[in-house]
């Protein structure tokens, strides 16, 4: 199964639109809560970072965020399950570790499936729309990728990590890692 990058940055779009989203930072749980699903914050061990169930018998979704984990971790957290919510309808449960290796394929040596990569691309998008980046940066001169000030100015006006930032300005082509 190839990443469906297309159909994952049109979902994330319409979600937003759907949601009248006219600035950062995206408020990803609220967003969440209006599609019916329940955001529950919990205690866990530091290797889980969340979690989605679909109760089917009850017709609940919920979404489990490890508690202990930055806020900025959160958001990510709910908004990668909010992507395994709408991309990957067939799970019922869904459980997301931070150090996930799945010994027998070939995505061993990246230690995250297509699904995970599907779910984080979706996360990205729904945090960090490319139209709000672009808007951002056209007020910028130049992006220099050394100026630490820049990116995680960047970082805190959407809520996300510098590391993520970093990560998304360079898969939309602003700066090379």
């Amino acid at each position: 199964m190839a990443i469906r990058r297309k159909h994952i940055r049109n979902l994330a779009g319409h979600l937003l639109e759907a949601h009248r989203i006219e600035s950062v930072p995206i408020r990803v749980e609220e967003i969440a809560i209006k599609l019916g699903i329940q955001v529950q914050y919990e205690p866990a061990e530091n290797e889980l970072s969340g979690f989605l169930l679909r109760d089917l018998s009850r017709q609940k979704t919920i979404i489990g965020v490890n508690k202990n984990h930055p806020p900025n971790r959160q958001r990510f957290t709910i908004a990668h399950e909010v992507g395994h919510y709408f991309l990957h309808e067939q799970e019922q449960l869904h459980v997301d570790r931070q150090f996930q290796i799945q010994l027998r394929n070939e995505n061993s040596s990246t230690g995250e499936s297509e699904e995970e990569k599907e779910a984080n691309l979706f996360a990205a998008e729904l945090l960090m729309p490319p139209h709000f980046i672009h808007e951002d940066l056209t007020l910028i001169d130049a992006l220099d990728l050394e100026d630490d000030s820049l990116i995680s100015g960047l970082a805190k006006k959407y809520e996300v990590s510098t590391q993520a930032m970093t990560f998304r300005l360079s898969y939309l082509g602003y700066v090379q890692l």
